[in-house]
């Protein structure tokens, strides 16, 4: 039976390049799909276009297909990537013009675009799911509107032949599901094979969770050389069985274990995991390992795929003013909460939103009551963080923590503050057929 080998090379717009250039080098694999985007990436990265219309892609594009282009150029790998976030059109230029700096001649480079609709949403003013918000009340603070495309405009971008695809928002599993149907012409209403499809996708769309990163424990899941984690690859056949790996030699590990956790990562149903494509079923799956870092992934079903697509809204919610600062030595600890007593003081009196303190060590996580048999901590450091209406209010706090230095107790130390805008994320549901994608194709 026929099988395609499909590489994860990342796992969130931040992650590491070197374990996507040991796949493209010795994976043996068809395709490399990043997954870097989420639903705070994508409204900053519109944010970022807002100020520089040729802005928006991820920021590490650059430096991710200057490692891999040449590879999967000479290894016939075909990239698939939501590293165009708000702007896929300027990543496949941007990609056109590194594969021609690099001598890549004839590379096929397809833009895919129509997951932004916030004219759309502005216009049809859906509810917004599980919250009183309404879209009328969030006005001009919204940012961003997308859609959570499906596999049509992967297909039609893959059936040009395309070397590298550079899309928006599209959801997760898609971008491995899309391969799989393009390569083995499974039917779009075939529900059983798109969830078992999409099973395998799932697993692999958070790469280095999947091969031990997320699942280490010290001294209870134990994963070995964690520093050259290595990603995951899936053998897949045509009838979506599949075989999930590493290459030989890569750090970390991949057992039933590991794919059982990242099979219900972010999961609320098992039984029905809503995605584009399909309402995938994942509680007939069977994980059974094979051999050491090979588990035999199967049993995946599915029914037919939602009338609606998912959006995500992002908005202005103000700002978020944090400082910090260090106790250490005998002490400390009453040292600290002083601290925490004046700047609530002196803050009180300002209208700030989620005024909070944390003593970073000893109750920042778990609060004061679980920390309170603990024994007394040799160093301390207290956190004051708040959001605030402006950047101006919000400066406060970073100021009075500074002030901490000879204002406050003795032995304050590494004084650290900032102020950020933040983003608040709602979701709304939109009619698929209101929603229309384009692919634009660029060639070196």
């Amino acid at each position: 039976m026929r099988t395609v080998r499909i590489g994860a090379g990342a796992g969130y717009s931040g992650d590491r390049i070197d374990p996507a250039i040991e796949i493209a080098r010795s994976g043996q694999i068809s395709y490399l799909v990043f997954e870097c985007l989420a639903e705070r990436t994508i409204a900053l990265a519109q944010l970022s276009k807002r100020i520089d219309p040729s802005a928006g892609y991820d920021p590490l594009l650059t430096e991710r297909m200057e490692a891999v282009l040449p590879i999967c150029h000479r290894n016939h790998i075909r990239i698939i990537s939501n590293m165009g976030a708000a702007n896929p059109v300027a990543a496949a230029a941007r990609t056109r013009g590194i594969a021609r700096k690099l001598g890549l001649d004839g590379l096929r480079i397809v833009a895919v675009t129509g997951d932004d609709v916030l004219e759309l949403v502005r216009t049809v003013k859906p509810a917004i799911v599980d919250d009183e918000t309404t879209v009328e009340s969030l006005g001009d603070q919204i940012l961003s509107a997308n859609a959570y495309l499906g596999v049509e405009p992967l297909l039609e971008a893959l059936a040009t032949g395309a070397d590298v695809i550079l899309t928006g928002r599209i959801a997760d599993p898609s971008l491995f599901l899309a391969p799989l149907i393009h390569e083995f012409n499974w039917p779009l209403d075939d529900w059983p094979l798109l969830g078992q499809g999409t099973v395998i996708g799932h697993l692999l769309e958070c790469a280095g969770q999947l091969t031990g990163g997320y699942f280490a424990d010290p001294g209870y899941k134990d994963v070995p050389n964690l520093a050259r984690l290595g990603f995951p690859i899936a053998e897949v056949s045509e009838d979506g069985r599949a075989m999930v790996t590493k290459v030989a030699g890569s750090g970390g590990l991949i057992t039933a274990a590991t794919c059982k956790e990242q099979l219900l990562y972010e999961i609320m149903d098992p039984a029905a995991y809503f995605t584009p494509d399909v309402v995938a079923d994942f509680t007939g799956v069977e994980i059974l390992e094979q051999a050491p870092d090979h588990v035999r992934v199967s049993g995946g079903s599915g029914r037919q795929r939602p009338s609606s697509l998912k959006v995500s809204i992002g908005h202005q919610d103000g700002f978020v003013g944090e400082g910090q600062i260090s106790y250490a030595g005998p002490g400390a600890l009453a040292r600290a909460q002083l601290s925490r007593e004046i700047l609530a003081e002196r803050l009180r009196e300002h209208r700030f939103q989620d005024l909070r303190f944390d003593l970073i060590g000893v109750s920042s996580i778990h609060g004061e009551e679980l920390s309170r048999m603990r024994s007394e901590p040799y160093e301390v450091r207290l956190r004051a963080a708040a959001r605030a209406s402006s950047s101006q209010l919000a400066s406060l706090i970073p100021r009075e923590v500074e002030a901490l230095y000879t204002n406050g107790p003795a032995g304050g130390g590494g004084v650290s503050g900032s102020v950020r805008e933040t983003i608040a994320i709602f979701s709304t549901l939109l009619p698929r057929e209101l929603i229309a994608h384009h692919v634009h194709l660029e060639v070196t």
